[in-house]
């Protein structure tokens, strides 16, 4: 009975908690064992700046081996040692569409629970004001004709009355 104790405290604990690096901004983030990627997802891409490439699944990754991709349900799983988890984000896909590789059109970060946010650059260029500036001139074109013709309108009802 003393062997099957003194084994057992000789078994390293597994950590309470679980790392996952994420790669947009390089910082690692714990959490408990027993919890859902989704919900890792999300923390890790509420906490980026603006413009950093969102996380869109997490992996666990070892040299020389195949990653383990985690699904938006998955429960995250610590491996043992040389695994790591990290994010997978829109960068590392746009990398592998260059290399050749087939990647899924369509990609959810978050199970399709919570939207996801784009970052898009201003729309604003010389064509847009041109278009505006334009759709001001007509306007106000517009505007001038209706004006004189209401201003005309008792003339044109006394010379219609008047040829009758």
């Amino acid at each position: 009975m003393a062997d099957e104790e003194s084994s057992k405290a000789n078994l390293p604990l597994p950590p309470p908690f679980l790392e996952v690096t994420c790669r947009s901004s390089g910082k690692k983030t714990r959490y408990a064992a027993g919890t859902k990627s989704s919900f890792a997802v999300n923390l890790i891409n509420r906490k980026l700046d603006l413009g950093s490439p969102l996380a869109l699944h997490i992996e666990a990754v070892k040299e020389g081996e195949e990653p383990v991709n985690f699904g938006p349900d998955a429960v995250l799983v610590d491996y043992g040692t040389g695994w790591k988890l990290q994010t997978v984000t829109e960068v590392d896909y746009a990398e592998g569409v260059t290399k050749g590789e087939g990647i899924p059109a369509q990609i959810e970060s978050s199970g399709g629970t919570h939207p996801t946010k784009r970052v898009s650059k201003p729309g604003i260029s010389s064509l847009y004001i041109a278009k505006i500036l334009l759709a001001f001139i007509l306007m106000f074109m517009l505007g001038a004709i209706l004006t004189i013709a209401l201003e005309n309108l008792p003339r044109l009802i006394l010379f219609i009355n008047s040829s009758m």
